[in-house]
């Protein structure tokens, strides 16, 4: 059974380029929280808002979280 410590995204979350896009399953296993938080957080303006990448896809930039992780812990 797979876990979400098993999420490759999540594993290598500090290697990957600000370029790349994560899910918000990843994005809730990184900040140890529910899916339900970070879209309110997405909404409230703490995490950036998300891309919808075409039908049914939408992801979190990289480096647009990654700024706002910096400024939360300004």
């Amino acid at each position: 059974m797979a876990t979400k410590t098993d999420d490759p995204a999540l594993i290598t979350f500090d290697a990957l380029p600000d370029s790349a896009f994560v899910q918000s399953a990843t994005l809730a296993a990184l900040f140890q929280t529910s899916g339900t938080t970070i879209w309110r957080w997405a909404k409230d303006g703490r995490l950036p808002k998300p891309r919808k990448l075409g039908g049914n896809s939408t992801r979190w930039n990289v480096g647009e979280v990654r700024q706002a992780i910096a400024k939360m812990g300004a």
